[in-house]
């Protein structure tokens, strides 16, 4: 394990910590997308099955735990504990826009056709566009919290250090997994413009609004 894949790691968590403390603290959910949170929490259902199969090591169990948790944690919250304070109306996108290409292209490009493997692909395919609702809900809304953009923040950086990550990997493992890594660029895409805003406005202490939708 390389120096990238940790701090990808680390970054993902602080994601997460950042986004439930800020839910915690303020007791509520409101700038916070309920269907990106429930694409997350599948992503890690379908991904770390492998919990009952496949030993790696501690820390890779220990992470797969606490991201499982923490998924479902803020789903509970966000549709039950805080559910009066939960935005449904921006929270609009259809999510059958993306499951349904998802599973289809799991089917279809995996690395063998077994329930696990596809399930996996399933998990790599859909983290790639799962934050698609968050984003979509703050172009709705027009601006964004300080602390949802933070939360942004840390969850593109997780997916560009997973770039470096396997960059390193190829160069010195000589190991390539191109499913991984188209969909790890796509996501990464998908932040690029809120990186550049995120920048240029939140780091200077400016709040992050975007052009309301005509």
């Amino acid at each position: 394990m390389n120096i990238f894949r940790i701090l990808g790691d680390l970054s993902h968590l602080l994601a997460i910590i950042i986004l439930l403390l800020k839910i915690v603290k303020s007791k509520s959910c409101a700038g916070i997308s309920g269907k990106s949170q429930i694409l997350f929490a599948l992503v890690f259902t379908t991904r770390y099955l492998d919990l009952f199969t496949n030993f790696i090591s501690v820390y890779n169990t220990v992470m797969k735990v606490i991201f499982l948790i923490c998924a479902y944690v803020t789903v509970y919250m966000i549709y039950v504990k805080f559910r009066k304070t939960f935005d449904s109306e921006n929270d609009s996108f259809r999510l059958e826009f993306l499951l349904v290409p998802v599973t289809g292209l799991s089917f279809l490009e995996n690395h063998s056709f077994t329930p696990l493997e596809i399930l996996w692909t399933f998990s790599i395919y859909l983290e790639s566009v799962a934050i698609l609702p968050q984003l979509f809900m703050i172009s709705k809304t027009g601006e964004a919290e300080t602390i949802t953009t933070h939360y942004l923040f840390f969850l593109g950086l997780y997916r560009a250090l997973y770039i470096a990550n396997w960059v390193w990997r190829y160069h010195t493992e000589n190991f390539y997994d191109q499913i991984a890594v188209v969909s790890g660029v796509v996501q990464t895409i998908f932040y690029c413009d809120f990186f550049y805003l995120y920048v240029t406005k939140v780091l200077k202490g400016k709040k992050l609004s975007l052009p309301m939708p005509v």
